[in-house]
């Protein structure tokens, strides 16, 4: 397989999720102002959507949005730790999060990127931002992981998009069991081993 990506984009978390897996895969790097890969080639022929991640299959075939290819890849490894079995409530629980890291926070930060935007639009996504991280720091009060004592796709997901906040200003360091959250997900092997790759701090 391979994963088409931009460094410390979105794409962390299914590489993040490769390596957790031990799957073979390549990496293919993504410019995404020019829309060209690593080898020069027009990303817009590999996705016509325009963005990472990319994960093309060994038969040619791709996927695109980072929460099913989460899902493929856990599901092809067969790691029920990492997304549970499908019909157990604890596999809705997994996509349950995933689908509100997915709407609720990562459209947020896309505003917060976007340099065109006026600073008073950005404020208000910014305090909207920080009040749905309130509500994550307590929901991890209850155990080290986002849906108890296992590390799953959608903690993946969570820690890639807090390492965003750096960027765009956001005060999140009073969110204890975030940040410890933050700190025991940075020193997981595989996050280590991506963010090497990808040449990006954890």
């Amino acid at each position: 397989m391979k994963l088409y990506y931009s460094r410390g984009a979105c794409s962390l978390a299914p590489h993040i999720l490769l390596r957790e897996t031990g799957l073979p895969f390549s990496l293919e790097r993504v410019d995404t102002a020019s829309h060209k890969t690593e080898h020069g080639s027009d990303f817009f022929a590999v996705n016509p959507k325009g963005y990472v991640p990319v994960l093309e299959l060994d038969d040619g075939a791709r996927l695109t949005e980072g929460p099913v290819i989460c899902q493929y890849v856990c599901d092809v490894a067969k790691r029920n730790d990492l997304m549970p079995a499908a019909g157990t409530l604890a596999r809705y629980r997994v996509m349950e999060w995933q689908g509100y890291l997915n709407s609720e926070m990562h459209k947020s930060y896309g505003v917060l990127f976007d340099a065109a935007l006026d600073s008073t639009v950005k404020a208000k996504f910014a305090t909207s931002l920080r009040t749905k991280y309130e509500w994550i720091d307590a929901q991890l009060k209850d155990g080290p992981y986002l849906t108890g004592t296992s590390f799953s796709a959608a903690d993946a997901y969570l820690y890639n998009m807090t390492r965003w906040a750096r960027y765009v200003k956001l005060a999140l360091a009073d969110l204890t069991a975030l940040q410890a959250f933050m700190q025991r997900t940075a020193e997981r092997p595989s996050v280590l081993d991506a963010a090497k790759a990808e040449s990006i701090p954890i």
